[in-house]
């Protein structure tokens, strides 16, 4: 296929070449009715290419068929049989995908990493979960994808299962065995699920991990917004072979999303196919030698320690790791991650999009070059001569993998739905819980409806907070109250 083509941006010449007129939404009219202090803001050419996709972008009945076409260049780029857009990020497209693979009361399984948005489709489907455990580093408290040993555990377990649902990379880039794990699922004759969210650069350079279609994935979803260059909520699910069809998953994806879809995100998506189609083997071949760079001289700043492959992969540990996400271990500080990435956005205006108990991590993509990493280099210095001189963090009462892992009692779906009361934590424990308690980033919970709470838990999460853990989605977000089943 021609991959100089970016059929969404070249439709979007076309409706300006045109001079068509519309008397459809969206009601700014390309901007006319904005107000311009919004504008001053945004700028033009944001309203003027917000356009709808039928009698806009494309006629009434979608015949220049403009986003069929960048979509089959996607799946051509990356070699999938079959792409899908979606403007609703992959929170939604990762819904879809689970709910082409089991309906309600069927059985899924799942690793007990999985990020939040896993957890919602299992609360709106009423799939059953069957939890996998992930690969726990009880030395760096840190969970890594479940290694297919364990898939094959649970299916030995639950024959009657519909398939697997795995996160790989995680938020820390470790990934899974995606080979064995789709031959374990494949041989089972069900599909594999990849929540691939961060690893929409994997396809474009083979020093990177493998990326899921390339393993044997049935379907993989992608936020091209995360390591590509999309726009926020851009994001792609990928379809190969027989044990999904494309209409039961567009159909599921037609279920849950918008019918007033952003041709912004699309035109995005559409152009850095293109860009990494084009160029992207030279653009990684910069980054990957960037990156090398990056980490050498943040692990030579005494009081940091990168965590790389030789720190979280081998045996019982991850699979492989993205060396594009810069995990750093801040622990030699007597701080948080979430008291160091603080510093850095207060005093150096640098934002890092992971941070936990021990840990922050730099994500670098393609558009990150020698300034921009050498800010984030000379921030970490000064972080780091600023910490001699700041309190010893509040210290966070970590957990074993064992206390880590609740006694599901309930489905999510009966116990998130069903009758609910709010209760001090000190009565909580003992409880069926009745809403989910994130950490977020990285977004996984640790507490899923229908688990049954522990003291353990809440003390971890109660000292987590007091320490500067962020739990968004609770109804109380210092968990001094839990929602559960009455």
């Amino acid at each position: 296929m021609d991959h100089a083509q970016a059929p969404v941006l070249e439709a979007l010449v076309d409706y300006h070449r045109l001079g068509q007129l519309p008397f459809t939404p969206p009601g700014h009219k390309q901007g006319r009715g904005v107000d311009p202090r919004v504008v001053e803001v945004l700028g033009e050419a944001v309203f003027r290419s917000d356009v709808l996709v039928m009698s806009g972008l494309d006629d009434r009945t979608s015949s220049w068929s403009a986003l069929l076409r960048a979509q089959e260049l996607m799946a051509h780029a990356v070699h999938a049989e079959h792409t899908f857009f979606s403007t609703c990020g992959s929170s939604l497209s990762i819904k879809a995908a689970l709910l082409s693979a089991a309906g309600p009361r069927e059985k899924l399984l799942v690793s007990r990493d999985a990020h939040k948005s896993v957890i919602a489709g299992l609360i709106l489907s009423g799939v059953e979960p069957v939890w996998v455990d992930p690969q726990w580093d009880a030395e760096l408290h840190l969970a890594h994808p479940p290694s297919p040993a364990a898939f094959e555990a649970m299916f030995a377990e639950h024959p009657d299962a519909k398939g697997a649902l795995v996160v790989s990379p995680t938020p820390y880039g470790t990934c899974a065995d995606l080979v064995a794990i789709s031959r374990v699922c494949h041989e089972h004759g069900t599909p594999l699920i990849v929540d691939e969210a961060w690893g929409a650069h994997l396809p474009f350079h083979p020093d990177l991990p493998i990326w899921a279609m390339n393993a044997g994935a049935d379907v993989c979803v992608t936020s091209i917004h995360k390591m590509g260059a999309g726009l926020e909520q851009g994001s792609v699910f990928h379809l190969q072979g027989l044990l999904i069809k494309p209409e039961v998953l567009k159909a599921r994806a037609d279920l849950l999303s918008t019918t007033s879809p952003s041709v912004l995100i699309y035109a995005a998506m559409d152009g850095w196919r293109r860009q990494m189609a084009e160029q992207g083997r030279a653009l990684y071949d910069h980054t990957l030698a960037l990156a090398e760079a990056t980490r050498a001289a943040i692990d030579a700043i005494e009081g940091l320690a990168v965590q790389g492959r030789e720190h979280l992969c081998g045996v019982d540990r991850a699979f492989d790791m993205d060396p594009l996400q810069v995990v750093i271990d801040v622990g030699a500080l007597n701080q948080t991650g979430y008291s160091m990435a603080d510093w850095l956005r207060r005093h150096r205006r640098i934002n890092v999009g992971l941070a936990d108990h021990r840990r922050i991590c730099a994500q670098l993509t393609h558009a990150d070059d020698a300034h921009s990493t050498g800010l984030l280099v000379a921030g970490l210095r000064a972080m780091v001569e600023a910490a001699a001189a700041m309190p010893a963090a509040a210290p966070v009462e970590l957990l074993s993998p064992r206390q880590m892992r609740l006694e599901q009692v309930m489905p999510p779906r009966d116990a998130f739905f069903g009758p609910t009361e709010q209760v001090s934590a000190d009565e909580a424990a003992g409880r069926i819980a009745a809403e989910m308690v994130t950490p977020y980033p990285p977004g996984v919970p640790a507490v899923v409806p229908g688990e049954r709470i522990t003291g353990e838990i809440l003390r971890y999460l109660r000292s987590g907070v007091a320490a500067g853990m962020v739990i968004p989605d609770a109804v109380d977000p210092t968990v001094g109250t839990v929602r559960v089943v009455l």
